[in-house]
């Protein structure tokens, strides 16, 4: 637990500090878009370091940091879309004029994405590893890429707010019964389409030691079809969900 603090408060510090030695300099984009890729890139270089450690000494493979590259910029979306958004504030006071003081709630919502950073890197932590547990405990590394598939959909939906795109949406209901059956569809989509990517992610790691030659022996290739198989259907349903929504939402004028 103490793991996921330390990693994030020291990603923070670092686009802190980059903002503090080149952060007046323009780059041709909007301030808050410019923060959020520099959180985005400081992440990733973080974790290509924590990366490097890892390889060098033999305690994880190269298609598992493969895996736990990206998620690093997941967590760390969540700071950097919270320090964008501040300075889109800022910004617009400066265009406005106004010389009153930010809302103290508003002083405070970095702060608060980064305790939704460390949250969020803790939960991966704990759902990563609950498969060395007896059950019930290890049922929950079932949670894993349903609960990553959605921390990328938070991070692409931030990133169409800080280039002031609509967002996509998927909950259109006029009633709050339609609504909350819209949810449950969402969720129900994640819980799929996460666990069938899942499943091909324990296929790969299965076939990781064997000799490419090998994959064409007849058990071992008919393996792997029924395999694939099994697992893209429930991915071919989630994005069946994802699709529906969709169609519903643009039929009520709202994408």
């Amino acid at each position: 637990m103490l793991i996921a603090p330390i990693e994030e408060g020291c990603k923070l510090a670092g686009v802190v500090t980059f903002r503090w030695l080149v952060g007046r300099r323009g780059d041709g984009r909007s301030p808050a878009l410019s923060i959020f890729i520099q959180t985005l890139a400081i992440a990733l270089g973080f974790t290509a370091q924590e990366s490097w450690v890892y390889l060098s000494n033999g305690v994880a493979t190269l298609f598992d940091r493969a895996i736990g590259t990206p998620v690093h910029a997941m967590f760390s979306a969540t700071f950097g879309y919270a320090l964008a958004k501040e300075q889109g504030r800022r910004e617009l006071k400066k265009l406005k004029t106004l010389r009153e003081k930010l809302p103290f709630a508003s002083r405070l919502l970095p702060l608060t994405f980064f305790i939704n950073a460390v949250i969020c890197h803790a939960l991966v932590n704990i759902f990563s590893s609950a498969w060395r547990y007896n059950p019930p405990l290890n049922f929950l590394s079932y949670l894993l890429f349903p609960f990553l598939l959605w921390l990328f959909w938070r991070m692409e939906g931030w990133w169409r707010r800080v280039q002031h795109q609509p967002p996509i949406i998927l909950i259109s209901g006029i009633t709050s019964i339609h609504r909350h059956w819209q949810r449950g569809l969402v969720l129900f989509a994640l819980m799929l389409g996460g666990n069938a990517i899942f499943g091909f992610f324990l296929l790969v790691r299965t076939l990781s030691p064997l000799h490419p030659v090998q994959v064409l022996e007849p058990e071992v290739f008919w393996f792997v079809a029924s395999r694939s198989v099994l697992n893209s259907v429930p991915g071919a349903i989630a994005w069946g969900i994802y699709k529906y929504l969709r169609f519903v939402a643009r039929q009520r004028h709202l994408a």
